[in-house]
């Protein structure tokens, strides 16, 4: 092999050539091992990125299974914990339901048609239950047991609960008719109490949700007591049901722990509250009433929140000013003659058209929109619903420009104040908030401002009118007149 330094050169040259190839080999090398390490991190990095899309896929699969036996909520804690926790509800519906005479129709059906059917009534029974916003427990053969009021507290669940006895009573009398000849008719006995449980998880390999209590038992005991086609309530149930229900009282029934206990019959929905008054299935009317229930709730989440979270700065649009609107709203409303559904709508928008003060004072009426449509449907309002509150609010957004009776009755019960005798020490308020804030800088400005603001100023409803004109007239002339001080 002939070698450079065989070669007549200076000696120097041929070493650097040397160097020269032995870098050049070097770096090659060098290079050939990078692209190896980056192929294997390649390689790593998709045997990850598989094994981590297979486990979503199964974390997806094990929560829709999941999602099938448990309440949304306790599915979040399961996940973050890896427990639940037991809690107690001072006020839950327990539904318990069997069919009568089950045993007597499987030995007259075979065990396919049985299946089918069986499975088509329990499918039907969870549609009712999901309808109503029912927490479904378990299934024991031909029994069936659900629960309202839990994950979510409320005060409807009492109701809702036979509503869905109702409905579910109905759809077995039609899958009765549809038996074959000489199969025997399908009967539910259903039993119903209401009262407190204790709520949680149980198993160690396979978890289920389900309640304890006297509640259960008592419920238990209703449908045990009960009869073929008929719906067993307590007396605890019936004092929250009869002004929807029509009952029939059936005297008293022994429970271990609990004494007498007397029992009602559900005969059906009050006819004026039921389609047809067929007694079977909720009108329209039914549906407002039980939303003005739930209003209360509404209430007293938004009102906590406000007395909890709102600027002690706020010396006007404090909670003080949210109930003075809320309810004006409906004195105003039940003068004019308003109808029960637009006095949900008008006094749910009162509750919450200043609400958006907790996150910016000067778009507060879109803030509370935006809360309205945010919160609202946990409370079932529809999206329609929801969007005629929204307008309400939006209605008392200065310039006034009422577009119908209900945003008139908004926008006068707003500035109600204005006509007030006590209109001196809620101005007062009202220049204090805005002064520190900058928007008005001295006690004459704000005097001006406030006449000129009254002198543009209509009410709009004639109650308004007829309540407040008179004293806002005698407002406006003492500012004129009389030189306030509004640090009195």
């Amino acid at each position: 092999m002939l070698l450079l330094s065989d070669i007549c050169m200076p000696s120097f040259i041929a070493n650097t050539l040397l160097m020269g190839y032995a870098l050049i080999s070097l770096c090659a090398a060098g290079c050939l091992l990078i692209y190896a390490h980056l192929r294997r991190m390649r390689l790593l990095e998709l045997q990850l990125c598989r094994q981590a899309n297979a486990t979503l896929r199964e974390r997806s699969h094990t929560r829709q299974l999941l999602a099938q036996m448990l309440p949304p909520e306790t599915i979040d804690e399961v996940s973050r914990t890896g427990r639940t926790q037991a809690k107690k509800f001072k006020m839950v519906t327990v539904l318990f339901s069997d069919i009568q005479g089950f045993s007597r129709i499987t030995d007259n059906i075979n065990a396919e048609q049985l299946l089918d059917q069986l499975d088509h009534f329990y499918y039907q029974f969870d549609t009712v239950v999901r309808k109503y916003g029912i927490e479904k427990i378990k299934t024991i053969g031909d029994a069936y047991m659900c629960a309202g009021g839990i994950p979510h507290k409320n005060l409807t669940n009492p109701i809702e609960v036979v509503l869905v006895a109702l409905e579910i009573m109905d759809q077995m009398r039609q899958l009765s008719k549809q038996q074959p000849a000489g199969a025997g008719t399908w009967e539910l006995r259903m039993g119903i109490d209401t009262g407190p449980v204790i709520a949680g998880m149980v198993g160690q390999t396979r978890l289920t949700y389900d309640i304890w209590g006297s509640t259960v038992n008592v419920a238990s005991r209703m449908q045990s007591a009960g009869q073929a086609g008929r719906i067993n309530i307590t007396e605890n149930t019936h004092l929250l049901v009869r002004d929807f229900f029509d009952c029939e009282y059936r005297g008293r029934i022994p429970v271990k722990n609990k004494g007498d206990v007397q029992m009602y019959f559900v005969t059906g929905i009050k006819p004026h509250l039921s389609i047809d008054g067929a007694g079977i299935y909720p009108n329209e009317q039914f549906f407002v009433e039980l939303q003005l229930i739930r209003l209360a709730e509404l209430e007293e989440f938004v009102l906590e929140k406000l007395e909890r979270e709102l600027s002690p700065q706020l010396y006007y649009h404090n909670l003080k000013h949210t109930i003075d609107v809320y309810n004006q709203v409906e004195l105003i409303g039940r003068s004019e003659g308003v109808s029960r559904h637009d006095m949900l709508l008008l006094r749910t928008a009162a509750l919450l058209h200043d609400v958006g003060h907790l996150v910016d004072y000067d778009t507060h009426e879109e803030m509370s929109s935006h809360f309205a449509r945010l919160h609202l449907p946990r409370f079932r309002y529809t999206s329609e619903q929801i969007e005629r509150v929204v307008e309400l609010i939006m209605a008392t957004k200065l310039p006034q420009k009422p577009q119908n009776t209900l945003e008139m009755i908004m926008c006068d019960a707003d500035l109600e104040y204005l006509g007030r005798t006590d209109y001196h020490p809620v101005s007062q308020a009202l220049y204090q908030e805005l002064h520190e804030r900058g928007r008005v800088n001295s006690p004459n400005e704000w005097r001006q401002m406030q006449i000129g603001f009254i002198e543009q100023h209509r009410y709009f409803t004639r109650t308004a009118q007829r309540n407040c004109n008179a004293n806002k007239a005698v407002q406006l002339n003492i500012l004129k007149h009389n030189n306030i001080n509004l640090n009195d």
